[in-house]
C-alpha cells in the first residue's frame, strides 16, 4: 500500500516520498517498508535513527524525520488502525459444534454459536447468539454466557457463573473457583484445627469485560463477586471472593484484590499492587505499581504509591529524607572545619 493511500485512509497528510508500506513496526526495530509512529518529542532520537519508510507524527511535530511523514491527530490510534490493515486475518470460527465437544442436557445454544474441540458444557448452561467457545473450554452447570462473547482455549467457568455480552476471556482464565475461606483456631485440648467455609455464591461479569490469560476470579462466599461493565483485566490478576468492581476500570498484571473489597468506577490498579480486604476504593483512583493499600481510599488522593500507599508528595518526602540528612551532615562538618580553622 502506498503511503499516500494509507494517509488518506487514516485521515492524515503525507509529507515526503510516497513509499510502499507493507507492515508496522516500532521505531527501533522498523525496517524499509514499515510504518512506525511517535507522539512524544522526548523520543526524537528514536525518530532520527529509525529505518522505517514512514512515521506517523502529530501535526505540531517540528523535529524532522529521516523518512516520509504522515501527520495525524493521534499517532498511536492511527498506528493501531494501520496495524489492523496489515495483520493476517484471524482464524475463522464458523457456527457449529465440534464432534468431540460434550454438551450436557438442557443446554441452550443461541444462533451462530461456535463450540470448539473437546469443550465441555454442562447441563442447563446457556450460550448467547454469536458466542465463540473455543477448544478445551469447561462451562459448568447453569452458567450463562452472553451474546458475542469470545472464550479462548482452556478457560474454566465454574457452576453458576454469569457472563455478559461482548466479553473476551483469554487462555487460562478461571472464574468461580473457591475463595480463601477458612476458620482456624485451637480446641480445648490445645490441638489446632482449620475448617473450610463453604463458598456458595457466584461470579458475575458485566458486558464488554476483557480478562487476560491466567487471571482468577473467586466465587463469592454468599451472593456474588462482580466485575462491572467495560472493565479490562490483564494477565495473572487475582480477585478474591465478594469483590465488586463497579465498572470501566483496569487491573494490570499481577495485581491482587482481597475479599469483599469494592473498587469504584474508572479506577486503575497498576502492576503488582495489592489491595487489602473489606475496604473501598473511590471512583477514579489510581493505585500505583507495587503499592500496598491497607485501608479505604476516599478519592481525596487520585494517585497513591508505596507501601502503605500514600501520595507522591508524601512518598517523595520520606524517600528524600535520608539523602537530605546526609547533605546536612556534610554541611555541618564543613562548618565545623571552617570554625576550627579560625
Amino acid at each position: 500500500m502506498k503511503a499516500s493511500e494509507l494517509a488518506k485512509l487514516l485521515g492524515g497528510t503525507l509529507e515526503g516520498e510516497d513509499a510502499e508500506i507493507v507492515a508496522c513496526g516500532g521505531l527501533e526495530e522498523a525496517r524499509a517498508g514499515d510504518l512506525s509512529f511517535c507522539k512524544d518529542p522526548k523520543h526524537v532520537k528514536l525518530v532520527e535513527s529509525t529505518k522505517a519508510s514512514a512515521v506517523l507524527l502529530p501535526p505540531d511535530w517540528d523535529k524532522g524525520a529521516p523518512c516520509a511523514v504522515i501527520r495525524v491527530a493521534d499517532p498511536n490510534r492511527a498506528c493501531m488502525a494501520a496495524a489492523k490493515m496489515f495483520a493476517p486475518a484471524e482464524p475463522e470460527r464458523k457456527p457449529g459444534v465440534h464432534p468431540t465437544a460434550i454438551i450436557g442436557p438442557d443446554v441452550k445454544l443461541g444462533e451462530g454459536v461456535h463450540v470448539g474441540a473437546y469443550t465441555v458444557i454442562e447441563k442447563g448452561a446457556e450460550i448467547g447468539d454469536g458466542a465463540i467457545v473455543e477448544a478445551q473450554v469447561f462451562i459448568g452447570e447453569g452458567c450463562k454466557v452472553g451474546d458475542r462473547t469470545h472464550i479462548y482455549p482452556q478457560v474454566t467457568l465454574r457452576e453458576g457463573t454469569i457472563v455478559g455480552k461482548d466479553c473476551i476471556f483469554h487462555c487460562g482464565v478461571r472464574l468461580g473457583g473457591d475463595g480463601y475461606g477458612f476458620n482456624n483456631g485451637r480446641r480445648e485440648d490445645g490441638s489446632v484445627y482449620i475448617e473450610k467455609i463453604p463458598q456458595l455464591g457466584i461470579v458475575e461479569i458485566g458486558d464488554g469485560v476483557e480478562i487476560g490469560s491466567n487471571t482468577t476470579i473467586d466465587r463469592a462466599r454468599i451472593g456474588r463477586t462482580y466485575i462491572g461493565p467495560m472493565t479490562k483485566i490483564d494477565n495473572l490478576v487475582q480477585i478474591g471472593h465478594n469483590v465488586k468492581v463497579k465498572g470501566y476500570s483496569g487491573l494490570i498484571a499481577q495485581s491482587g484484590v482481597a475479599g469483599s473489597t469494592e473498587i469504584g468506577y474508572g479506577c486503575l490498579i497498576w502492576a503488582q499492587a495489592g489491595i487489602s480486604g473489606h475496604i473501598k476504593i473511590a471512583d477514579g483512583v489510581q493505585v500505583g505499581p507495587q503499592a500496598g493499600v491497607p485501608q479505604s481510599l476516599d478519592g481525596s488522593l487520585k494517585y497513591v504509591i508505596g507501601a502503605p500507599a500514600m501520595s507522591m508528595k508524601d512518598l517523595a518526602a520520606i524517600t528524600l529524607a535520608p539523602r537530605m540528612i546526609q547533605k546536612i551532615k556534610g554541611e555541618i562538618k564543613e562548618l565545623k572545619a571552617a570554625l576550627a580553622a579560625k
